[in-house]
């Protein structure tokens, strides 16, 4: 069986010089033919799919923004446009539909290459560019299948507090985030949820932390939590914001560096899970990186040959040994 994929570019969902744009899609677009993989049809999420993680206030409230027109809601600043309420319908449905095919053993994995992106939306807040959490929302749709324990790793450069305050509360469900410490939306500590320790688990990262440090946090700090909660799914928050020059952030990692920690969470899944992986696509703010990005993460996913680019950063990479061992004791990997 063929790897799988879904495609919600979202043409029309768009404001002026906002770095959340199509554009960013455009070079990725142009090599959707050359992936290994096949391309799912599916549905969009209906409101009581996406009810499972966001208030009935909350979806009215997108809802209604998107009515209005064009317009920013947050000070992110997230914004939306009369079709906005559909493409965010289109983005999580496109997730649901791919974790929906997996779980039932109708493909070995696949990625959700959606726009709007998902993981800082709160229950009751669109926020961050983000409108409806679109791997929360498979992630809730899988529970209500019958899956038992599910892990989301987020290795977007930005805390996906959406993500984690969807799952705070239910023990089927882990959290897994490295983010770049500092910035936007400044949460994302260690010590976030003292109640959920191996569970919860946040590695805020200095500047310019690069592939050294993700194949550290893939050795140290991954693998021990998929052995410790023994999930039946990994789902991947797959950001290339995290990508050495991003325009928005300030980490280090290479196409290279995507490739090895997608990769390894690959290998973790045909370990631990029976194989079953989902990608979704957050953010990434440079056409050229979110292209060599997926390109890296098809790759891991059909283990075919990765092309690298060989643009490994130019700064020195910071040191994250005292982070891991922090991160480590903190939730009992040791």
């Amino acid at each position: 069986m063929p790897a799988l994929f879904t495609w919600v570019p979202s043409p029309h969902h768009e404001y002026p010089d906002h770095p959340e744009r199509p554009g960013r899609l455009t070079e990725l677009s142009a090599r959707l033919d050359s992936f290994k993989a096949e391309r799912l049809t599916f549905t969009p999420a209906t409101r009581d799919e996406i009810a499972r993680v966001h208030s009935a206030q909350m979806i009215q409230t997108v809802e209604s923004a998107s009515a209005i027109g064009p317009q920013i809601i947050d000070f992110a600043p997230t914004y939306v446009t009369p079709a906005s309420f559909d493409s965010a319908l289109l983005a999580s449905g496109a997730a649901l539909g791919l974790a929906r095919a997996i779980w039932a053993a109708e493909a070995p994995n696949g990625f959700a290459l959606v726009r709007p992106p998902g993981h800082h939306a709160e229950p009751e807040r669109a926020m961050g560019f983000c409108l409806f959490n679109n791997i929360a929302v498979a992630a809730y749709d899988l529970l209500a299948r019958g899956c038992g324990r599910i892990l989301v790793v987020d290795y977007d450069a930005h805390h996906g507090n959406g993500t984690q305050e969807s799952f705070l509360h239910d023990d089927r469900l882990a959290y897994l985030s490295t983010h770049q410490w500092g910035i936007y939306p400044g949460t994302g500590r260690i010590e976030d949820a003292p109640h959920a320790k191996g569970r919860i688990v946040n590695v805020p990262l200095p500047a310019y932390a690069g592939d050294a440090a993700f194949a550290q946090i893939s050795a140290q700090v991954i693998t021990p939590m998929v052995e410790k909660f023994r999930p039946e799914i990994i789902l991947v928050s797959a950001g290339f914001d995290a990508h050495w020059d991003d325009p928005l952030t300030s980490l280090g990692v290479s196409a290279a560096g995507f490739y090895n920690i997608s990769k390894h969470l690959v290998d973790l899944a045909g370990e631990h899970c029976a194989g079953k992986i989902l990608f979704v696509l957050e953010g990434g703010y440079s056409p050229r990186n979110v292209a060599e990005g997926a390109s890296a993460v098809f790759a891991a996913l059909t283990g075919t040959r990765f092309d690298d680019p060989r643009d490994s950063s130019p700064r020195r990479e910071a040191d994250v040994t005292g982070v891991i061992e922090s991160v480590r004791a903190w939730n009992g990997f040791v």
